[in-house]
């Protein structure tokens, strides 16, 4: 698909912004046919994700700063001097939207609000992304994914009950952030569109992090019940909702309605267990759920995961637990085109293998860009 098909094409983002969660909302919009300049002060050597390892492309490249700027553009400028800040000012009158990712007190340090660049440009969104926001005692604050993960709660409720407080793998808050980043842009040049004026728009990490409690917090804010690790990342409510053990590995199975529950008992030839007035409802079978999930590992490790899944896929909601190679080679993720190559100089033959864009524009997935060299713009 070309940029002149994607919805996107003919918005400009100018974006200062550094490692994982700005980048990753910027990304998104790249996707989707924007154009996204990176805004880079070569005596800082760039975004610092270009220097983090341990797989380098060449020169001030990475593969970890492909994965979230491809599709972009890059300026090499220093915005503090005055020769850099006029170069920055002209850009922003062309722009729709200029994003960051700096610490809370940098962007009115930096004059890159809506207050200092309106005069500019009266329709510019300044979007912000930060630990913990602009507008609070922690403004100055320094913060990553993983902090939020544990203040926000999240790590209270992740890993098993016996065991330490776990994080999650990967940096969620940060592409969680960077999605909000993207969503609240789009808003604010919607908004622009409409009535000729910008806006700042604000996204903070920990925000986000305690966002995502959801449902939890719903329950602790009105009824003082905090939910904890439940083994094998067991549902809070319903059951059987976790992994089990197979013949040979794990699967995820979530019989989250009564119908589900019928449909794996029948399934699997096991009809005594409607009837075993410890799993006759969802009610029973959380109360009983030590004692479901030995019943449902007898039964399970009886045959592979592979087997299970081809009785039981479309029927019931199962999936199989993947290693990160089960999960980028397995049939699906090729059948659906989840993973694409795109062209650059440095990469083994010429071609780096990298996930694929997510949002399908009538049916088809963006074509996949490389991410810029230092001062690189298309």
């Amino acid at each position: 698909m070309q940029t002149a098909d994607l919805p996107l094409n003919g918005i400009k983002i100018l974006s200062i912004e550094q490692y994982g969660a700005g980048p990753y909302g910027t990304m998104l919009l790249a996707d989707l046919g924007a154009e996204v300049i990176k805004i880079e002060a070569p005596s800082m050597g760039g975004d610092v994700s270009r220097a983090t390892g341990p797989y380098f492309l060449g020169d001030q490249d990475s593969q970890f700063f492909q994965t979230f700027s491809r599709g972009k553009s890059s300026i090499a400028l220093e915005i503090k001097t005055p020769e850099g800040r006029a170069q920055f000012e002209a850009l922003v009158k062309e722009a729709d939207a200029v994003a960051n990712n700096l610490r809370g007190d940098q962007p009115a340090k930096m004059a890159v609000t809506y207050a200092d660049l309106k005069a500019i440009n009266p329709k510019i969104v300044c979007a912000h992304l930060s630990a913990y926001g602009r507008d609070n005692d922690r403004a100055s604050w320094p913060g990553y994914d993983y902090l939020m993960q544990a203040e926000a709660g999240l790590m209270s409720m992740s890993g098993e009950p016996d065991g330490p407080p776990v994080r999650c793998g990967l940096s969620i808050i940060d592409f969680h952030t960077g999605s909000q980043l993207a969503v609240g842009l789009l808003a604010g040049i919607l908004g622009a569109h409409r009535t000729g004026r910008g806006c700042d728009i604000d996204v903070a990490l920990f925000d986000t992090a305690l966002h995502q409690l959801s449902y939890p917090a719903t329950w602790y804010l009105n009824e003082a019940v905090e939910v904890g690790r439940l083994p094998r990342g067991a549902h809070p409510s319903i059951a059987p909702s976790q992994a089990f053990k197979t013949q040979d590995g794990w699967l995820m199975l979530m019989c989250q309605t009564p119908k589900f529950w019928e449909i794996f008992c029948a399934k699997t030839s096991r009809p005594d267990l409607l009837a075993d007035p410890r799993f006759t409802s969802i009610p029973a079978r959380r109360a009983n759920l030590a004692a479901l999930t030995e019943v449902l590992d007898g039964l399970l490790s009886t045959q592979s995961t592979a087997q299970w899944i081809a009785l039981l896929g479309g029927h019931v909601p199962v999936a199989p637990i993947y290693d990160i190679g089960q999960a980028l080679d397995s049939d699906h993720v090729e059948a659906i085109g989840m993973t694409d190559a795109v062209d650059h100089p440095d990469a083994k033959d010429g071609r780096l293998r990298m996930l694929a864009s997510p949002i399908k524009v009538n049916g088809k997935r963006p074509a996949g860009k490389r991410a810029p060299k230092m001062g690189e713009r298309s």
